[in-house]
């Protein structure tokens, strides 16, 4: 079911962050949000049966009329918020920002990003997926249902939204990088009971941006994705299931990854680069920037006077190489 309504994304607006946010409404909205949402599931979602969550919102910044950093959790409805571009360029990104599977960030790794896309002609569709501790059968699988789905459903309206079905990728960060990576290596895994029609389509996004992200769950992992996703005691298979690194094969897109050396939280050498090599050998075209600094869940905001405040351009960049970002005139 969709709600839409017109939303005027300004391209002056899209680069001042401060300058758009807001105090948050009484449900935890702002206006500068998305209005317009696609349910990714018609009832109740894979393995709901029983579960019954009410979506929290929740606001961690000490200045919200300033600028926002709020998170979600608990949530029973995973969604699509639709962020368009002025100029649409037919090109799309399926958005997963991250919080370490027990929330989703959705300002620092979400909005924001999804504005800085729109600034490029990309419609972003950011994605709102269930957390696999939240009480779902399977839980561990539920990401990437909602991945999966998520994706058939922008190809299954691409005509509504002006996009070209082979030019629809997934940028994931942290958290939302691993849901990225399995969806990458993993769309065509048969984790779900197709719904309706849009279950035929193709899950495969067409490139993969892959943020700081948790690609592995072996004594690299980053412990509490691993915990939430597959538990501290996983078997031996399991870890070696939910590993991205593990999972590609030759019809894995091509992927551009970006980390900082000093992240202490996603070891890097043990997740994006680990990634990178992996892609490489099995001769996926990947694009690997390692900065020196930056720690981990920059994002745009806390890369601002950093080399890897670089990344957003360096990924349009990439993606327009690639043929999947329009080039501009």
């Amino acid at each position: 079911m969709d709600r839409r309504t017109v939303l005027g994304l300004g391209a002056a607006a899209l680069t001042t962050m401060a300058a758009r946010a807001e105090v948050m409404k009484a449900d935890g909205s702002l206006s500068t949000d998305s209005t317009e949402v696609i349910t990714l599931w018609p009832g109740t979602p894979p393995g709901g049966e029983g579960v019954n969550l009410t979506t929290r919102i929740i606001e961690r910044s000490t200045d919200p009329a300033a600028i926002n950093d709020r998170y979600i959790d608990s949530i029973g409805v995973p969604l699509l918020a639709v962020f368009r571009p002025e100029k649409p360029d037919g090109s799309a990104v399926l958005l997963a920002p991250g919080g370490g599977y027990v929330r989703i960030v959705m300002d620092k790794e979400g909005i924001e990003t999804a504005r800085r896309l729109n600034a490029s002609g990309v419609t972003v569709f950011m994605l709102r997926y269930r957390l696999p501790a939240e009480g779902w059968k399977n839980g561990a699988d539920v990401p990437l249902q909602d991945a999966q789905r998520a994706m058939r459903l922008i190809r299954a309206r691409a005509a509504q939204y002006g996009l070209d079905p082979a030019r629809i990728g997934i940028l994931g960060f942290s958290a939302g990088g691993h849901v990225a990576a399995s969806l990458a290596t993993c769309f065509a895994d048969k984790v779900y009971v197709p719904v309706d029609a849009a279950d035929n389509l193709d899950a495969r996004p067409a490139f993969a941006g892959l943020m700081y992200p948790v690609i592995t769950m072996s004594d690299a992992a980053h412990s509490g994705s691993r915990k939430n996703l597959i538990g501290e005691h996983s078997a031996a298979n399991a870890i070696v299931h939910y590993s991205a690194d593990q999972r590609i094969t030759a019809a894995t897109p091509p992927s551009f990854i970006c980390c900082a050396l000093d992240d202490t939280t996603v070891p890097p050498i043990g997740n994006a680069v680990a990634m990178a090599v992996a892609l490489h050998a099995a001769r996926i075209p990947v694009e690997l920037h390692a900065f020196q600094e930056g720690g981990h869940g920059f994002g745009i905001r806390g890369a601002q006077g950093k080399p890897c405040s670089a990344w957003p351009d360096l990924f349009v960049a990439w993606a327009t190489r690639g043929g999947w970002l329009a080039a501009k005139a």
